[in-house]
């Protein structure tokens, strides 16, 4: 009877550098004498082999010994396989002790031979399926034969569906294929109204083996709705998990646990994170890059009985760094010792950590200040001491800062992480520096890099907006900057828990209340009157601009028959308008119905602001608005399609208040379909090819990605359904280009404004309804078509920079094809 006790829990073919037999499993003597593991051929010749010992705490259990659970588990990896099958007809694995060896596996090698010739690499990932859509995304390969994906009904007849191959970085980077750029992930798409099968098959080919993989469409349907991922998450096999992680994080923790179970797009994200994060070969060319210019950046951070578990994060998150000219300044206010001790025992005699125990806790401003004292750098970075900054944030940012030498603030996008570091979530992927959207919100916020100099003009952190203090100092440093630069790419991650605004805002309304006064003190700085009010969102801010004087305001509309719509629009603006001095212009173009001048008689008759003026040419937007500019008496021009409806009172003052500002040159109103759901919201440059508009379609009730469709901001350009600009402006940028007959007119006139480096601002609190060119019709006819083909063309000729670099105000990593800010794909 055998002395060694034995289990072979897995003896295959896996992916390394190449494809390896890996055996695993453990062993052990009865008397526990020491051995060691070999491998051998039938001719009694010792193989190569690759040896991982494995700790076994099941075994040193099972055997009542808790000795064994290091010495027990082993992974054998055997290379070269093409060669062994060629020489060997079996080989084995010995546990060869001093005085002879015992046999733990052996295997025929016609079986490795039949393995390795048919071993295809796959996972399914993800499968979210809805009533219209499905998809499921994994990856699969073998990268010596190359393989085939489709997919099949039960009955194995092929399914009309969409497979898009893309590189994932992360699979190919673990099972580290030569090429890094191998298609290994996969994207079905199947359209669940066409195709209403319970359950198929994915297949894959490798022209020796075929793979088919079963996917159950129903379940997967239920497991993708609310409650089946709200069952999955509460169910009983989670219980004993769900139940220690409320005890170690505490109930609002588990909340946003929750919420990242129950929300696929943050899968989604996850998975699109770990795509596009650095791989230890892009971090490896990073730090053997030489920079002509090498600040050091002093990463000051206060600190204040910091869990030592997230204190650790943070730390070998800013010391593992790509670029390693920083320095970590650390001031500790805690009331414990044990913060100070991990420190200078962990990181004592580490020369980039300077570390200083306060006399006693001054509160989160004044702490940040001892630290911003102790930094030495030509730039101060912010962090916060319980989150995770990425391994190439440092390297990207200087990166900008060479780019870009007259830099002063640097700022990226960033995202949250759950309590256990496990799951990424929420990202926030920032426009370019949008001085109204900070206005609305510290969107800027992580992460906030500084040149030294303007910090030290600017002014250091101030106690008395503790809990919106880096709101303030960042409107402070905004005020004072040349040029601020955004990096587009998430450096940092925010940690997600109860004590921190971003898990439950409302767990810090003091906080929200000092950003308010914040932004009242930044308007008074720059002598802006302005009153700055909280909205029913946690940390979003209205600014209700004072209207300096009564400027006249005339209202432009263009107007061909459909007498209804323009009696709505007109009745909309006297019961609404509480602005008393307004002029309107109704221009009359081309219409053909006698009750249509019958009405314009009556208004005519009915008030003394409001004239009609004809054109007599073709229908030309640009040029029909242009002509009445001329009859304009007012110093701001609101232009206005005939077919919308004012929704909320002081809309003018509200337009007006943004458009006295020196810095505006042009303000966009909200507009609503006439089922409330949102028609404009702003314009994105390059959205649906050229221009579209963002949000288009979403509720009325929503707030949007980040909160835009409730957010002052900036925009590229606004539609000229409600658009208010600057007469003069107007005059000295020649108005619209008449040669954008229809379409674009309104969004080149923006770009040109823009172009004299005035703003372009969409304001949400101005609201209407629009019924959508009504007047004009629909782009039907052949010349039409050929038409709008000519704008398109000529306005992709007059700006190909925007169209070519992207829209400032909108982000890369968003995608173009739909306006609802969802992540880009790998095709675009």
């Amino acid at each position: 009877m055998s002395d060694l006790l034995k289990n072979i829990d897995k003896a295959q073919i896996e992916m390394g550098k190449e494809k390896e037999y890996k055996i695993e499993g453990w062993c052990v003597f009865k008397d526990r004498r020491p051995y060691s593991i070999q491998v051998r051929g039938d001719k009694n010749t010792e193989i190569p082999c690759r040896l991982e010992k494995v700790c076994r705490e099941d075994v040193g259990k099972a055997l009542r010994d808790p000795s064994v659970s290091d010495v027990s588990g082993f992974a054998v990896y055997i290379s070269n396989l093409e060669e062994i099958i060629k020489q060997y007809k079996e080989i084995g694995l010995f546990a060869a002790f001093s005085q002879g060896e015992e046999e733990i596996y052996s295997v025929e090698v016609q079986k490795i031979k039949k393995e390795y010739g048919n071993t295809i690499f796959y996972n399914l990932d993800e499968i979210l399926v809805q009533k219209k859509k499905g998809s499921i995304r994994g990856w699969a390969f073998d990268p010596e034969r190359g393989e085939t994906i489709w997919v099949e009904k039960e009955n194995h007849e092929k399914l009309d569906c969409e497979i898009r191959r893309m590189v994932r970085p992360d699979v190919n980077q673990k099972f580290q294929l030569e090429n890094r750029d191998y298609e290994s992930g996969f994207l079905i798409t199947i359209d669940r109204e066409k195709n209403q099968e319970r359950r198929i098959l994915i297949c894959i080919d490798n022209k020796y083996v075929k793979k088919r993989i079963p996917v159950d469409l129903k379940k997967a349907e239920f497991d993708s709705s609310r409650q089946g991922r709200l069952l999955n998450a509460l169910g009983r096999e989670k219980f004993g998990q769900n139940r220690e992680y409320i005890k170690k994080y505490g109930w609002k923790a588990f909340y946003n646990y929750l919420e990242v179970q129950m929300n696929p797009q943050y899968g989604d994200y996850n998975l699109w994170f770990k795509q596009h994060s650095a791989t230890k070969p892009v971090l490896k060319r990073q730090r053997k890059h030489q920079f002509s210019y090498r600040p050091k950046i002093s990463v000051v951070i206060p600190l204040y009985n910091t869990p030592l578990k997230y204190l650790r994060e943070i730390m070998e998150s800013l010391l593992d760094q790509s670029y390693e000219n920083l320095e970590i300044c650390l001031a500790d206010g805690s009331s414990e010792e044990n913060v100070g001790k991990y420190i200078t025992k962990k990181y004592g005699k580490e020369p980039r950590v300077i570390y200083k125990k306060l006399k006693r806790n001054k509160g989160i401003s004044e702490n940040t200040n001892a630290a911003i004292d102790m930094a030495s750098g030509e730039f101060i970075m912010l962090s916060d001491h319980d989150d995770v900054v990425t391994k190439d944030a440092l390297f990207e940012i200087v990166k900008a800062i060479n780019k870009n030498k007259d830099a002063d603030i640097i700022y990226t996008d960033e995202d949250k992480v759950t309590m256990d570091g496990k799951d990424y979530f929420d990202p926030s992927f920032k426009p370019d520096y949008n001085i109204d959207f900070l206005r609305s919100s510290n969107y800027i916020c992580h992460i906030f890099v500084v040149k030294r100099e303007l910090l030290a003009a600017a002014g250091r952190f101030d106690p008395k907006y503790d809990g919106a203090q880096d709101f303030d100092l960042i409107l402070r440093c905004c005020e004072k900057a040349k040029k601020i630069v955004h990096i587009p790419k998430i450096l940092y991650h925010w940690r997600s828990h109860p004590n921190s605004t971003a898990g439950k805002p409302e767990s810090k309304m003091y906080a929200f209340e000092a950003g308010r006064k914040a932004l009242e003190a930044h308007y008074q700085r720059l002598g802006i009157q302005a009153k700055v009010e909280l909205t029913p969102l946690f940390g979003r801010y209205r600014t209700i601009y004072t209207v300096t004087g009564r400027p006249k305001v005339s209202i432009i509309i263009p107007n061909k028959d459909h007498v209804e719509d323009l009696d709505k629009c007109l009745k909309s603006i006297w019961e609404k308008t509480t602005y008393d001095n307004y002029e309107i212009i109704v221009v009359e173009n081309n219409s053909e119905e006698k009750e249509t001048f019958a009405y314009y008689e009556m208004l005519h008759n009915l008030k003394e602001n409001i004239k009609v003026i004809t054109w007599k040419k073709e229908f030309n937007y640009a040029a029909i608005n242009n002509y009445a500019v001329s009859y304009s008496q007012g110093e701001y021009l609101l232009f206005l399609n005939n077919d919308v409806e004012i929704i909320t009172e002081g809309w003018i003052e509200e337009m007006l208040g943004y458009c006295q500002r020196e810095d505006v040159g042009i303000v966009g109103a909200k507009l609503f379909y006439p089922d409330d759901t949102v028609q404009h919201a702003g314009v994105i440059i390059g959205l649906g090819g050229v221009a579209g508009h963002i949000f288009c379609g979403a509720g009325r009730e929503e707030y949007g990605y980040c909160a835009k469709l409730v957010s002052a901001q900036d925009y590229s350009a606004v539609t000229a359904a409600c658009m208010m600009t600057k007469k003069a402006l107007f005059q000295k940028v020649k108005g619209f280009d008449e040669k954008f007959q229809v379409a674009f007119n309104d969004i080149d006139y923006c770009m040109k404004v823009r172009k004299e480096e005035k703003l372009v601002v969409f304001t949400p609190y101005a609201q209407l309804y629009h019924y959508e060119s009504k007047s004009r019709g629909k782009e039907e006819t052949a010349a039409q078509m050929e038409r709008f083909a000519g704008e398109v063309h000529r306005f992709e000729k007059k700006w190909p920079e925007i169209l070519k670099k992207g829209d400032p105000y909108y982000n890369k990593n968003l995608t173009l094809k739909k306006g609802d800010c969802s992540l880009r794909t790998a095709d675009e």
